[in-house]
């Protein structure tokens, strides 16, 4: 992630990818061209590294300049607003190759056409490293394109935000969700994640998405979703992480605005993590950290035990029932631990003792975020 001014960016193409597609671009360009030197023209600002990257992997002879539109300064016709500054060679019936860093709009590329349809050149061909169909609005055609993008905003390797990033090896797309805080609170059964989610969630201004409370919702109000896991479950199945996954977006999607998430029961597994992070990251965001109540199993059969006296569950009545909960929990669940621990995003903290206390360490954890 990098921060430019005010927004936030996110890796989006990296300098492998890169590379390899402007290599694309120089293999097909020489194939098409033959023999034939070109002159291959950048448009400033945006394409220096392009260019510079392209004509090092050309494999013939060719030439190169720079060209850069400028507005003119006190014309008010809105037909001829636009000068050209570099141009100086004589191309006539040559073949002119315009290296684009990225066409959108088109509108600079009509002001291209315009300009070089005085020079008398052989062929104007035109190249882009990136191209948005959904943005392009013009009928010029495109006979080079190294990628084609989603209409947003991006930066780096010659592309700027308000001046800065252009010096970015990589490619970074803006994040759409700027300032998000998103938590998987971890523990095993009775280490009161649920009172801790409560407190967490006023303190920090987050949705609190316990995953039963969202399947019991979906499921008493027949929703869609609901209904398809309700006829797994009926059938004595588990419902698929697909079907969870797509009531946890709806839930994420109803609070879009929101300041971040504590997600509690879910993931339960690797692939569960590894589609809450394909989740997260199609919503512009991240999981930032898995914060852990680490318990003793002696701790936690006693805690069971007094909450079965007047919670009515029999699952925690039950010794040797709460036991193998417990055993189940750390092995399916607790594997996770290596999962965000990898990427340094696993806190474990101390759930032992008062609920004041136990707070104030979550609390120290989430704060270091």
């Amino acid at each position: 992630m990098v921060k430019l001014h005010d927004l936030y960016f996110k890796p989006f193409v990296s300098e492998q990818e890169l590379d390899a597609v402007v290599q694309r671009m120089a293999d097909a360009i020489a194939k098409d061209l033959g023999d034939e030197v070109p002159v291959f023209v950048g448009i400033l600002n945006g394409s220096f590294m392009l260019v510079s990257d392209f004509v090092k992997k050309y494999p013939k002879p060719c030439e190169v300049t720079f060209i850069k539109l400028a507005s003119y300064e006190g014309v008010k016709s809105t037909e001829d607003i636009q000068r050209l500054i570099g141009l100086t060679q004589d191309l006539t019936d040559r073949t002119v190759v315009i290296l684009e860093d990225i066409i959108d709009s088109g509108n600079t590329l009509e002001e291209v056409h315009r300009i070089f349809k005085n020079e008398n050149v052989k062929q104007l061909l035109i190249a882009t490293l990136f191209y948005k169909p959904e943005a392009y609005a013009k009928d010029f055609k495109l006979h080079y394109v190294g990628l084609e993008i989603p209409n947003k905003f991006i930066v780096g390797y010659g592309l700027d935000y308000d001046g800065l990033g252009r010096d970015l090896p990589a490619v970074y797309q803006l994040k759409t969700t700027q300032h998000m805080t998103n938590i998987v609170l971890f523990g095993p059964p009775g280490a009161g994640k649920g009172t801790q989610a409560n407190f967490l969630k006023e303190k920090y201004d987050l949705i609190h998405i316990s995953t039963g409370d969202v399947f019991r919702f979906n499921i008493k109000n027949e929703t869609a979703l609901g209904m398809l896991a309700k006829s797994f479950i009926d059938k004595g199945e588990l419902v698929p992480d697909q079907v969870t996954i797509d009531m946890l977006s709806k839930e994420v999607e109803k609070n879009s605005d929101a300041k971040g998430f504590i997600f509690d029961g879910f993931p339960r597994t690797n692939a569960q993590a590894q589609a809450l992070d394909e989740l997260m990251g199609n919503k512009d965001s991240q999981i930032n950290a898995m914060v852990a109540l680490e318990v003793d199993d002696e701790v936690l059969v006693q805690r069971l035990l007094k909450r079965g006296e007047t919670s009515g569950r029999a699952d925690d009545a039950d010794e040797s029932i709460i036991r193998n909960r417990i055993k189940e929990y750390y092995k399916k669940t607790a594997i996770l631990k290596d999962y965000y621990a990898e990427q340094n995003k696993y806190f474990g903290v101390d759930g032992v003792g008062s609920i004041e206390e136990i707070t104030v360490r979550l609390s120290a954890a989430i704060d270091k975020l």
